[in-house]
């Protein structure tokens, strides 16, 4: 076990990094991240014994995730790798640097400690508890970056990570021990990367095709735009999407800091942290309800200026669609549909996981899942001063898990910037979903509005009935898991 900078980070590798959720009986005597009863009852202040306790837990669990087993994962060189919708193939080294910073540019949020208390605890980190919420923030952020930046835009000091630690192989055979590994690319960041091809774009909801690294870029403006996006999620109490405004949108839903969240209530949450957000004007959030997307509420909640000035006549959007892919764990039959879903330029990843361990997933080479852990702590960074480091807000491994490890329970996120968009996005995703060899299909799409779920659903209404969850999966409705937010833990 050794400690790691956040430029070198690694991740925590294979079972036993994690209990299993204690019982609501027990949660008060372990430190696996749970308020101390004292801190949830009544609206005084803690006692000193809970500020104790707060603080115990605390130290404890910024020990456990602050340490780290290195490991190197392992790509496959005549596989292609999915990642955000684009195509990856490790036969070139110019491909190998296109992947490299096209995966250290997405804004990685980590676990952190020593930031302002949480209102209403004597939380100062969310160790332990706050990984669902991260990995929620990392799928917003990759929404809001598809939202204001180029489509080939990359963060142009990249290349001060530079030890993106990943080999290629070449994939197994008899006469070779599948151990032994070939040489793999060791592309340097200062060497020339070729522009994009212009004539490479497809159109919304459609796979990307292969093309050439597009060169990072050093326009102030557009590095002053990510500066902004990455301090939206800053640990303190005025970020919009920070974990404080996030655990004060939860208690709408009963649930408050030390809590675990599922990812259907973080989709809800996630929706209604941008419509409070003034700048975002020109961006909407829909949370698909019952695991279907009503074509119609959508429209209606796009094509609806918030106030009179405004004269666009179409707001971008981001669905969130809360799916449950099985029963106890995931049903096989549905991981084409979701290599399928990944594969699409409008997905920008799924918030998910492996039993009671959330994870981010942003793509797929072969039978495992490319992700983002947010299971690691950091010190705060104060987002506020305008200089403030961004190396801790990006990730430089690469870690894949099997597709048989990933948790049933997952909400998946689009992006669609025009009406056009929309009606594409529409297609290519029913197209995707129609892969399944089940009978229902994950989610589906349908003209009108839903019954109960208008404009003022937008703002409110019921987070994540049980019924809610099991109408899109008739296979798991005898199923003794009730609900998703059972998913979430540490």
């Amino acid at each position: 076990m050794n400690s790691v900078s956040p430029s070198a980070v690694q991740y925590i590798v294979g079972g036993g990094a994690h209990e299993d959720k204690p019982s609501a009986q027990s949660r008060r005597h372990n430190g696996h991240g749970a308020v101390p009863d004292g801190l949830r009852e009544g609206s005084g202040e803690p006692d000193e014994v809970d500020r104790l306790k707060a603080k115990f837990m605390s130290a404890w669990n910024n020990v456990k995730y602050g340490w780290t087993v290195k490991s190197k994962t392992t790509f496959n060189k005549t596989s292609p790798l999915i990642f955000l919708g684009q195509s990856y193939l490790f036969n070139s080294e110019d491909e190998v640097d296109r992947f490299r910073q096209a995966f250290v540019s997405c804004v990685w949020l980590t676990y952190r400690r020593e930031f302002p208390q949480l209102e209403g605890s004597s939380l100062t980190t969310d160790c332990g508890w706050g990984c669902m919420l991260r990995s929620g923030q990392m799928l917003l952020a990759q929404g809001l970056l598809q939202h204001l930046m180029p489509p080939d835009w990359r963060w142009a000091d990249g290349h001060l990570l530079t030890d993106v630690d990943f080999e290629v192989l070449k994939p197994r055979s008899p006469s070779r021990p599948a151990g032994m590994s070939l040489p793999s690319f060791s592309s340097s960041w200062t060497s020339p990367i070729s522009q994009r091809d212009p004539s490479s774009g497809s159109s919304e909801g459609q796979s990307r095709t292969p093309a050439r690294c597009p060169a990072a870029s050093h326009e102030p403006h557009l590095e002053a735009l990510h500066r902004k996006v990455v301090s939206w999620f800053g640990d303190h109490p005025s970020a919009p999407f920070g974990v404080h405004q996030l655990v004060e949108l939860g208690k709408e839903s009963g649930k408050r800091a030390g809590d675990w969240y599922g990812p259907s209530i973080v989709a809800h949450m996630l929706r209604k942290a941008v419509a409070r957000t003034a700048e975002f004007h020109n961006l909407a959030v829909y949370v698909a309800q019952d695991c279907t997307v009503y074509k119609g509420d959508v429209m209606r909640l796009c094509e609806s200026p918030l106030t009179q000035e405004l004269s666009e006549s179409w707001k971008s959007v981001i669905i969130l669609v809360p799916v449950r892919l099985g029963g106890e764990s995931l049903n096989p039959s549905y991981i084409e549909c979701v290599k399928n879903i990944l594969k699409l330029k409008c997905c920008i990843g799924i918030i998910g996981g492996k039993p009671k361990h959330s994870l981010f997933f942003i793509g797929f080479q072969d039978e495992q899942l490319l992700y983002l852990d947010p299971h690691y702590c950091q010190p705060v960074v104060d987002v506020t001063q305008g200089n403030y480091s961004l190396e801790s807000f990006h990730c430089n491994s690469p870690r894949k898990m099997n597709f048989s490890r990933m948790d049933p329970s997952c909400t998946i996120g689009f992006y669609a910037q025009t009406k056009r968009d929309f009606e594409s996005l529409c297609s290519a995703v029913s197209e995707a979903l129609s892969s399944s060899k089940e009978k229902y299909p994950i989610f589906t799409f349908v003209e009108g509005r839903g019954q109960s779920y208008g404009l003022e659903g937008q703002s409110g209404g019921s987070m994540d009935g049980p019924a809610n969850i099991f109408s899109c999966n008739r296979m798991s409705r005898n199923n003794k898991r009730g609900s998703t937010d059972e998913f979430v833990l540490l």
